[in-house]
């Protein structure tokens, strides 16, 4: 199978849709435990008891894919070895071959190197009956083999997302309510798309994410250096510094703690 172009999640994705065009939809898949295939769950994923589920997973979900991930030594040592064989061998041909660019190395691939490894390596299947299923159209296939990303719709109807801003339109109050969530989809030829309960939004991408006069004006006074204040001491005739029936003429002074048991004791 060719190599994908893509990153890790949408190269392995072009793997197995050149897989599909050849042979159809596999049952499942052998897989050892790299992150692109399968994961760990995250504290949160755990506490909420959530399955994870890797942007590669998600499309095998969606056709119908198992993923079983090697988890013996035996199983492991399988994969890793078939990994080792072409990792050594293919990357030497390739370079005895002098090829540098990724159209000539899929050329080679699909040309000359899969059948000379097959033709040697290859094992009769032990039954004959082919399990695979149909591949879907292409319009489904464009909406499988893409990357999906969970944003939230800040309240100016702005998403943020790979360090760009896009701005949502607001078509009406039943689509996209701020602070809701959306996905945003990454096709393989670049193309990207702003879902919201599986309906599509229209957005435009603006330079910066617009700030409101208030919170310029809130940040312009965290910036500014405050007044340094003094520490106040009262006078030397504030009423503070006289006694306490220097404070109100008239009023009698308290009683003395010592006269208290006196009084209260019995006659």
């Amino acid at each position: 199978m060719p190599a994908g172009e893509g990153g890790d999640d949408l190269g392995g994705g072009g793997v197995l849709r050149a897989w599909m065009e050849c042979y159809g939809v596999p049952r499942a898949l052998y897989t050892d435990w790299k992150n692109v295939y399968v994961r760990e769950p995250s504290a949160g994923e755990r506490m909420r008891g959530e399955v994870p589920v890797t942007q590669f997973g998600r499309m095998c979900q969606k056709l119908g894919i198992e993923i079983w991930a090697a988890s013996s030594p035996q199983a492991k040592g399988r994969v890793e070895r078939n990994h080792g064989t072409h990792q050594d061998r293919l990357v030497k041909k390739l370079r005895r071959k002098k090829i540098g660019t990724h159209a000539d190395a899929n050329r080679y691939l699909v040309e000359e190197y899969c059948p000379q490894h097959n033709a040697r390596y290859a094992q009769t299947a032990a039954a004959p009956e082919d399990d695979h299923l149909p591949s879907p159209g292409a319009g489904k296939l464009a909406k499988i083999f893409r990357l999906e990303t969970e944003r939230v719709l800040s309240n100016d109807w702005v998403v943020q997302h790979e360090s760009r801003f896009y701005q949502v339109e607001r078509q009406s109050q039943q689509h996209a309510p701020a602070k809701g969530k959306v996905r945003v989809c990454e096709g393989e030829d670049g193309s990207l798309e702003i879902h919201y309960r599986e309906q599509k939004l229209k957005w435009k991408e603006i330079a910066a994410r617009a700030v409101s006069e208030k919170r310029v004006k809130e940040k312009t006074e965290r910036a500014l250096p405050r007044a340094t204040t003094r520490n106040w001491k009262p006078g030397p005739d504030h009423p503070w510094r006289q006694g306490y029936p220097g404070r109100k003429p008239g009023l009698a002074p308290p009683i003395p703690a010592s006269s208290w048991a006196s009084a209260s004791a019995p006659p």
